[in-house]
């Protein structure tokens, strides 16, 4: 590695010199892998179009609600909860954690019950101290209606309520897409169903 002059003389600036050149390298380095990342993290909508994908879906969807139908009670209220939810997690395995959105659904379950256990502590702490002093109102400012549409935008796309505009567009259309290709799914799975459930009932009324 050749040295020069100026670098032999002033061993200071030398040193100064390579530590902003590893940290150019740094930069550069960290920007390639963030554009990887990003590429590789969102899949492509259509592919929530294809009837493979849909077909797959509603394989894993059915198989999952078996293991469901086991071990939740036959409460009509938890059943429906039990299925929403299984739905959704079947989606966002489907996504294969690839999304912002499918990783939220996937830990959602962990960071609900960390949430109920953080709020029961508090209420009790709350009661042993007897700490209700009233406090002042806060006062929210109002935000611009484009900020607020995308706030809302945020909160209804799991995972994404921190996230920049351009990574929360792109999550909500991939989101949007699996969403309807869940539709898709469980209406085949309902017609299914109900044309099951009529040919079982013609064949139990001509017997």
């Amino acid at each position: 590695m050749m040295t020069s002059p100026s670098s032999i003389a002033n061993p200071e600036a030398g040193m100064m010199n390579r530590s902003r050149e590893s940290k150019r390298k740094k930069r550069r380095k960290t920007g390639r892998e963030d554009s990887i990342d990003r590429s590789e993290s969102i899949n492509d909508p259509s592919r929530w179009r294809s009837e493979t994908e849909q077909r797959i879906y509603a394989t894993k969807f059915v198989d999952a609600l078996r293991q469901v139908r086991l071990t939740t009670p036959s409460s009509p209220v938890s059943g429906g909860r039990a299925v929403r939810e299984t739905a959704d997690r079947v989606l966002a395995v489907a996504a294969k954690g690839r999304t912002r959105w499918s990783r939220a659904i996937l830990t959602g379950r962990l960071s609900l019950r960390l949430s109920q256990i953080n709020k029961r502590h508090k209420h009790k702490k709350t009661k042993a101290t007897g700490d209700n002093r009233l406090k002042k109102p806060v006062v929210k400012k109002r935000l611009p209606p484009l900020q607020r549409k995308v706030k809302v935008l945020s909160r209804l796309v799991p995972g994404c309520g921190k996230v920049s505009f351009p990574n929360l567009l792109e999550e909500a259309t991939d989101y949007i897409a699996a969403l309807q290709m869940q539709v898709r799914a469980m209406t085949v799975l309902s017609e299914l169903l109900v044309t099951g459930a009529g040919n079982v009932n013609s064949v139990s009324s001509q017997s």
